[in-house]
């Protein structure tokens, strides 16, 4: 009896073993694409933090309905597989057919408008046009939907195979089966923060659809005897094997040519860093003209080589213009080097650069190893290659955290200049809060200025208020904020304050010019930068300050954002 029973009970645990890594591995899977799904309908829809939640919130309510679903399939092995192949199937391809669906949208309008001779102001694009459109950018929840529907039926069958393998009812079968689900989660998140965020998306989808796809063919080994439709079952993972490898290998080439239908001009360089999407366009003036640069962070314009200078100049020059002294200056964010080109033009003797992100850096300091020879050329023409200065010390870092490092060595600045992106993130929001000015007020000497970007104050006049606001609660002296038209922006906006001593208005009306010349901006245009249209400032007072963990700029970005795109 007992020599009949034990061969028996190690091919339970050989399939318990089995069943439980198989279940581990496919919770990682999940995971990842919850992530994935969020990551790249953030970008497309750019608002992210609320695109994670609902995201995860509606895979999560679709896999409790696809473990109800599960109950109507008959035979768990035969399901089983296929339940992975169309996981497999949908994971590896869900964002090439997002990215496919909203190019179509963009360019049908175009496609029509030139067919019928259409002028520019009378292109299609309300109606079934804006429904239609919508829909495409939405997609991405749909595919969440779906796959968040089948992932929730692999923990119901894989309990119903252990206890067909056992022949019995298993007491612990459920707290088994999802001790191994948490665990693979947990795993699946490590691996995409370790590894998968460093890739391109669709080679991190392709990675994580195979692994579905071998949990298939080892389980079609392991039960070979279970299943009606063999040949089938291979032949299909074949198929799937070679449409995962040409996602691999092609995925991130069709997605881009399909996401530079979504450009204007052409796309010259595209990529994603562990951070953003990074992305340069590339307009040719003719013969006699400068081609035009324009460079695009996930999708939103940072600057144009047209006009750049503009921004640049109302960035640096009241701020450097104002301070007493250009010995040290610190740069907050700006790693394209197009405001350090022109704080090298006061002859500092040295310029602390924080930036986070490390490729970009790259891309900007040494172009001619990222980019192609053409782009390289271009990008060191714009910022004079700046970068590689022997005056400027490059931080990649978080400068949340980096300036901590700089106040515990008891470092000052003359001038302090802060080029960010818009407060569209969370993870940007930080930066614009009363604890990260008043840090910075501490590395401010005590007659130096420092300079913010600032947004639109006409697309987003309660966010730009609402920087002022919060650097008047940092208990700087003096804050004034300045605008002008950029065009390829509209109007746009910038701070400046004073630690202590005359404001920085005061400042500038004591020059008869500017100490260094600008490509654009002059002593005259500067201050009529700081007079506002009338009643501009009358609600100023019930518009708040951004303390960290408030999210009061970032929800006032965003709420000024939808009522543009008309999502409010």
């Amino acid at each position: 009896m007992s020599q009949n029973t034990l061969p028996q009970e190690k091919s339970h645990l050989l399939d318990d073993i089995l069943l439980i890594l198989t279940m581990s591995v496919l919770a990682g899977c999940g995971l990842i694409y919850e992530y994935l799904l969020s990551h790249y309908a953030g970008r497309v829809l750019g608002v992210m933090e609320s695109t994670i939640y609902t995201m995860i919130g509606l895979m999560i309510v679709s896999m409790g309905l696809g473990a109800f679903a599960a109950r109507k399939v008959r035979c768990a092995f035969n399901g089983f597989v296929w339940l992975e192949l169309i996981i497999a199937l949908l994971g590896s391809s869900a964002i090439l057919i997002i990215g496919g669906l909203i190019a179509i949208t963009q360019i049908f309008p175009q496609l029509i408008a030139d067919m019928l001779s259409l002028p520019p102001d009378m292109k299609p694009q309300g109606g079934l046009f804006k429904q239609l459109s919508w829909l495409a950018f939405n997609s991405p929840y749909l595919f969440g939907v779906l796959l968040g529907f089948f992932i929730g039926m692999e923990i119901p069958l894989i309990a119903r195979i252990r206890e067909k393998i056992h022949q019995q009812h298993l007491a612990n079968n459920l707290g088994t089966i999802y001790g191994a689900d948490y665990v693979g989660a947990g795993i699946g998140a490590a691996i995409w923060v370790v590894f998968l965020l460093s890739i391109d998306i669709s080679k991190a989808a392709a990675l994580t659809a195979s692994l579905n796809l071998i949990v298939g063919a080892f389980f079609i080994l392991r039960y070979w005897q279970h299943l009606n439709w063999r040949k089938t079952f291979v032949g299909l993972h074949c198929v799937l094997a070679l449409i995962i490898v040409l996602m691999f290998s092609y995925g991130n080439q069709w997605l881009n040519q399909m996401n530079s239908l979504l450009y204007l001009d052409k796309v010259v360089h595209t990529d994603k860093t562990r951070y953003q999407q990074l992305t340069f366009t590339e307009r040719h003036m003719g013969l006699e003209q400068d081609n035009i640069i324009n460079f695009y962070l996930n999708g939103r314009l940072q600057f144009s080589s047209i006009d750049e200078h503009i921004y640049h100049d109302y960035l640096v020059a009241p701020v450097m213009a104002g301070s007493a002294r250009h010995e040290k200056i610190l740069i907050i964010g700006g790693g394209d080097g197009l405001a350090l080109r022109d704080v090298l033009k006061y002859n500092p003797k040295n310029v602390t650069l924080i930036d986070l992100d490390s490729e970009l850096i790259d891309i900007f300091k040494q172009p001619e190893e990222q980019v192609n020879p053409r782009l390289a050329r271009q990008i060191l023409q714009l910022n004079k290659n700046s970068l590689q200065d022997e005056r400027v010390t490059i931080y990649r870092a978080d400068a949340f955290i980096a300036i901590n490092q700089l106040l515990k060595d008891r470092q000052t600045f003359d001038a302090i200049i802060v080029d960010l992106p818009d407060p569209s993130h969370p993870d940007l929001n930080k930066l614009y809060s009363v604890n990260f000015y008043a840090r910075l007020k501490l590395l401010l000497s005590g007659d130096g200025l420092i300079a913010i970007q600032s947004t639109s104050p006409y697309h987003a006049k309660d966010s730009f208020i609402a920087i002022g606001n919060t650097l008047a609660a940092a208990k700087f002296s003096h804050v004034e904020q300045y605008h002008d038209n950029v065009p390829s922006f509209g109007e746009w906006g910038w701070t400046i304050a004073s630690k202590s001593g005359a404001s920085p208005l005061t400042r500038l009306n004591k020059l008869t010019k500017l100490p260094v010349a600008h490509q654009w901006l002059n002593l005259a245009i500067l201050k009529a930068a700081f007079i506002f249209p009338n009643d501009f400032y009358q609600n100023k007072e019930n518009i708040g300050i951004n303390i960290l963990g408030s999210h009061t700029i970032y929800q006032l970005h965003q709420r000024a954002w939808q009522d543009q795109q008309g999502l409010n």
